[in-house]
């Protein structure tokens, strides 16, 4: 019933705007997800679900029959794109694979999208259910974000992600030999995957990938075309990956300050960089209980079992109380400056959250999080936005997302203030584009 009733929803909320219409948005500020600066008064032509053009308003060309709507005053960003995210993972603050469902799953998906994330990576722990949604959300025949995976990611036995947590054995491989790494790459290759995730470094409280294990993971997916993103946390860790060629760093290096030897050493091989700088923030921030805390931005994207939690003072106090707090701050700041360091030394940067992978990481919510921690590093705004959009896109070899420009997918978000000027302008969502159809409106309209 959950479905259908968010299917009327996205019924409701899309505009009466057949196939073939013609709409035009007219003078916004456009943001286009490159990094250039804004574009004032633009206007953005939309056939179907791609752009067809993009002009200043007086020299557009007005194409017949067009839906015109005015959007002066407002500004437009392309659609956030998650490259470490995740879903079907829990529902309100219970975990476990009975949440990998359809409709839970639609859930979630609607929520990145309402909160102007089109596009997120479930980067590993995923079940076959997975193929069929990415292939209808690609379609655009499922509501919500679309959707890439990393099929189950490899890990090691008795490492993260924990098998407590995860109580399906189909969710993640864990490969005691070479050849059965190899094994694992061929067979997530045949379901269809678009990553290899692996697992190497869980902070230090479990055993850790051998060498063998992920080389021979990193070599075989290169030999099948594929690419593959690392879970790990040093910086020791981090240098031996890049030098065994993985593609992705899936977390920030947060042990200790980034060194000229693993710049140069990104740079020569072109690896990404994803800090997920709300990961660790997510450990105690709620206990903090921020001022927008009580937004309804914020409160719109909260589950009520989460929410109760939330407003609980034990749980707030235990929290603040707990080693893991104290360190998640250090890790925050540690993330935050390798994060600058490496920006400003022109690694390739990406974006993503770890959202979904437990309740705390709060879909949608975490991605304007993670934002702002970005800026708060000292990155410059319009350089945030591009890399949420533009760099992502690229990292995902999405060669129609990312960027406003003709031939793009319309995956647009239509804000009521500038984000170049205050990174939190970004919560200001007036409504979200989707393949070209309005999809939805303010959070405000959204129930989580």
């Amino acid at each position: 019933m959950l479905v259908v009733a968010l299917l009327m929803t996205l019924f409701v909320l899309s505009p009466v705007v057949a196939d073939d219409q013609v709409v035009v948005l007219r003078g916004a500020r456009l943001i286009d997800g490159t990094g250039s600066p804004p574009q004032e008064d633009a206007e953005i032509t939309i056939h179907g679900e791609k752009i067809t053009q993009v002009t200043a308003s007086e020299s557009a060309t007005l194409p017949k029959g067009a839906q015109i709507i005015d959007l002066r005053g407002k500004t437009i960003i392309p659609g956030v794109i998650s490259a470490h995210s995740h879903v079907g993972q829990f529902d309100g603050i219970r975990r476990g694979t009975e949440h990998f469902t359809r409709e839970n799953i639609v859930r979630q998906l609607r929520q990145y999208e309402a909160y102007g994330v089109t596009t997120v990576v479930s980067l590993g722990t995923n079940l076959p259910l997975i193929y069929d949604l990415q292939k209808e959300a690609r379609d655009g025949k499922l509501p919500g974000a679309d959707l890439f995976g990393a099929d189950r990611g490899i890990g090691v036995i008795g490492g993260a992600p924990g098998q407590l947590l995860l109580n399906n054995a189909d969710q993640i491989d864990r490969p005691q030999t070479v050849k059965e790494a190899r094994d694992a790459v061929r067979a997530a290759k045949a379901r269809g995957t678009d990553f290899i995730k692996i697992w190497v470094d869980p902070r230090g409280m479990n055993p850790k990938m051998s060498k063998e294990i992920y080389t021979a993971v990193i070599d075989e997916a290169h030999q099948v075309g594929l690419r593959v993103a690392a879970h790990l946390f040093t910086l020791e860790d981090a240098k031996r990956l890049v030098a065994a060629g993985v593609d992705v760093i899936a977390h920030g290096v947060r042990d200790q300050p980034v060194d000229d030897e693993f710049i140069q050493a990104m740079k020569e091989k072109s690896v990404w960089y994803v800090a997920t700088l709300a990961l660790d923030d997510a450990t105690f921030i709620y206990a903090d209980r921020p001022d927008w805390m009580q937004t309804p931005f914020f409160r719109h994207s909260v589950q009520p079992e989460l929410q109760k939690q939330f407003d609980d003072p034990e749980w707030q106090k235990k929290t603040l109380a707990s080693p893991s707090a104290k360190t998640a701050r250090e890790w925050v700041r540690m993330n935050q400056r390798n994060l600058a360091i490496l920006h400003d030394a022109g690694v390739k940067i990406g974006f993503g959250t770890d959202s979904g992978a437990f309740p705390i990481r709060i879909a949608g919510f975490a991605e304007h999080r993670e934002l702002e921690l970005m800026a708060e590093a000292g990155l410059p705004l319009l350089s945030v936005i591009a890399i949420a959009t533009g760099n992502n896109a690229e990292l995902l070899h999405l060669k129609d997302q990312g960027t406003i420009a003709p031939g793009k997918l319309a995956d647009l978000v239509v804000l009521d203030a500038d984000p170049s000027t205050e990174v939190t302008n970004v919560h200001q969502i007036h409504s979200v584009w989707h393949r070209g159809k309005k999809v939805s409106g303010p959070v405000t309209e959204f129930t989580p």
